[in-house]
């Protein structure tokens, strides 16, 4: 057994075969098919959920193979967008099995996977372990001091996709959002709803305050 030591936390190389050859073909697709027109749903997004995932892999000292599936469920969260805007997951779940497939994973990772995927669809879902910490790092951003510059790239987005006219309307569909979203790990629980709610009370009083 290879060992590799990250950070302090051992990698079992041997457990992450195939992982590392998928993720240079996954980042591959997404940079060069992604529209550039998706300020929040780029690579840069996915990076940043495949490190919040990494956090967690560390934090929680997740085993190498559920930490390879976790992995994979990041980088590919977002992989449909390369081919729709709708129902974005289910594209990702089929370009996900074909891809695993492709580099020699076994069907009961390719499931892990797909639901990992599944699992970060609006309004989030999630049912096992590993589902419940991609979606707090699918949405880390809400509870983080990045919240403004994030969501002022999916507002972008959405302007562009005509599903937003005007900022007055995203700061509404925000309030609503944020009010029914919840984190689902005891991390984010703790060291993200705090300043998700902070965010939350700004933006209601800046809505507040304009209607006025």
């Amino acid at each position: 057994m290879r060992i590799e030591y990250t950070g302090g936390f051992q990698i079992d190389l041997q457990g992450m075969k195939g992982y590392y050859k998928l993720r240079k073909k996954t980042l591959g697709i997404l940079e060069t098919k992604l529209p550039k027109e998706l300020y929040y749903h780029s690579l840069g997004h996915t990076l940043y959920v495949l490190k919040a995932c990494n956090d967690y892999i560390r934090r929680e000292r997740i085993n190498t193979r559920e930490g390879k599936l976790l992995r994979i469920g990041a980088l590919m969260h977002d992989i449909g967008f390369t081919e729709s805007t709708v129902d974005h997951e289910e594209v990702g779940k089929n370009i996900a099995g074909q891809l695993m497939t492709e580099h020699g994973f076994p069907k009961e990772d390719i499931t892990v996977v797909e639901g990992l995927i599944l699992a970060t669809r609006i309004p989030q879902s999630p049912k096992t372990r590993l589902e419940r910490i991609i979606c707090d790092c699918d949405l880390d951003y809400l509870g983080t001091a990045r919240f403004y510059v994030v969501s002022d790239k999916l507002f972008r987005e959405l302007i562009f996709r005509g599903e937003v006219r005007e900022k007055m309307e995203w700061n509404r569909i925000q309030i609503e959002f944020m009010k029914k979203h919840t984190y689902h790990t005891k991390f984010a629980m703790e060291n993200r709803k705090p300043f998700k709610d902070k965010r939350l009370s700004e933006i209601m009083e800046f809505v507040r305050r304009r209607e006025t």
